[in-house]
């Protein structure tokens, strides 16, 4: 590829392998695998799916606009809701949320289970000091961050990985049982919707960004080029995260009948290890752990400070938005993180189906001839019914309402009524855009 080495894009695909996973990533596969028991093949392809397949459509449309994703945004929808989604965005996977998570997370499945039953307020200070003090210093470069995370960090986490998985592999757990609950009768639509959990199409957005402003920091300013290094390293990404997926869901899958159905994915996880590895088990999971939370929220915060440094025409500077971000994760780490969390599903229920849209329809936006009003009657018509649910989400609204939206939108009683809403509105956009006569003409 013209302008980058292969050995630069297996870097690149690297970075974003490794901001994409998390903790969250590495805990619901094997919980999914457990509960899905003989059935963790469709329930994993439906986890796949919306876990990564989602992720790959979006790094896909970043490809074909040439990197140049947020000025898409802006461009096919309206100014004031693209600048609204994006603030939401960007907080909601930086210092609101996802950014304590790492830390809080980190903390509790990797260090805990060392101290003891007694007060943890001291240790969890320092932890989460030192934690988020490194997560500065890898990102108050953004442009060396590629090297830093891609070079370093992810080999080693790749490497216990590996270690883990090879012991699973060669002696696992226990035989797989039966499976439970909902993964009896509909396990991949019910591993489609677990796909959610894990937020990467969200920050497909973000990370996208961060990876275009990667390659041009080695000297690439071709459109066409960034776009083909975005899709490569998208496929070095997806094609890591399907194994390690897999991986963990046959972890899990073998465990319950030696540990019983976990409450969740890091109690399983502590317990499988402590039996592979002994002692040693526990300090094993804590590198994975540490390591997985600390490259994604190196990504994250990186991606959000450049962003808030746009927004603010950059009168405040990217170190300064890097600290404050830094130290508000850093306290909301430590303190009430159960209420942030909460605070933020409704933000989630409310954008998620926005992003899917708006990703879904720019994959085609060679072919609409950008119709604007395509883009834009879709949008309105997704956030209308993704607004409802996020109300519902945060428990207000009228429960009859909510009934009689269930019995007549499709989909609706299982979180998806904005998928028929969404088409309509597209369907609308484009008989608006003829009506307007809108120009067809290609953009530069």
């Amino acid at each position: 590829m013209n302008g980058l080495k292969k050995k630069d894009l297996l870097t690149l695909g690297f970075m974003m392998f490794s901001i994409f996973f998390g903790a969250g990533n590495l805990i619901f596969p094997p919980a999914l695998g457990q509960a899905a028991g003989d059935n963790t093949l469709p329930a994993m392809l439906g986890f796949m799916t919306t876990g990564v397949g989602l992720p790959l459509l979006g790094i896909t449309a970043i490809a074909l606009a040439g990197g140049e994703y947020v000025k898409l945004l802006h461009k096919r929808t309206f100014p004031w809701f693209a600048t609204m989604l994006l603030v939401i965005l960007y907080l909601i996977i930086g210092p609101l949320f996802a950014m304590p998570r790492t830390g809080a997370v980190s903390f509790e499945i990797g260090i805990r289970p060392f101290l003891g039953t007694g007060d943890v307020t001291v240790p969890q200070l320092i932890y989460t000091a030192l934690f988020f003090g490194a997560s500065y210093y890898l990102s108050l470069n953004p442009n060396k961050l590629i090297d830093r995370v891609g070079k370093m960090l992810t080999p080693a986490l790749l490497v216990v990985l590996v270690i883990l998985f090879l012991r699973a592999f060669g002696s696992p757990l226990g035989d797989v049982l039966e499976a439970t609950g909902d993964y009896i009768e509909t396990p991949y639509a019910q591993g489609f919707q677990d796909g959610y959990q894990t937020m990467d199409l969200l920050a497909t957005v973000a990370i996208g960004t961060l990876v275009v402003s990667a390659v041009r920091y080695r000297g690439v300013t071709d459109t066409r080029t960034i776009g083909k290094a975005c899709l490569a390293a998208g496929f070095i990404t997806v094609f890591l995260m399907a194994c390690v997926y897999g991986s963990l869901a046959y972890l899990g899958a073998t465990s319950a009948k030696v540990l019983g159905h976990s409450e969740n994915g890091g109690q399983l996880l502590a317990e499988a290890v402590r039996i592979f590895f002994g002692s040693g088990g526990n300090v094993l999971l804590a590198l994975i752990i540490i390591l997985a939370c600390i490259t994604t929220c190196c990504g994250i915060t990186s991606s959000a400070a450049m962003f808030f440094h746009e927004i603010f025409n950059k009168k405040i500077s990217y170190q300064r938005l890097l600290l404050f971000s830094i130290l508000f994760s850093f306290g909301a780490s430590n303190i009430g993180l159960t209420q942030i969390i909460a605070l933020a599903v409704p933000f989630l229920v409310a954008i998620y189906p926005v992003v899917i849209v708006f990703v879904i329809i720019s994959l085609f936006d060679h072919f609409i001839d950008w119709r604007k009003s395509i883009y834009q009657g879709a949008m309105l018509f997704t956030l209308a019914f993704s607004l409802t649910d996020a109300f519902h989400a945060a428990g207000f609204g009228s429960a009859a309402f909510y009934e009689l939206l269930t019995e007549y939108v499709p989909f609706y009683g299982v979180m998806m009524g904005w998928v028929c809403p969404s088409i309509v509105g597209a369907v609308l956009g484009f008989f608006v855009s003829l009506l307007r006569k809108e120009p067809v003409a290609k953009e530069a």
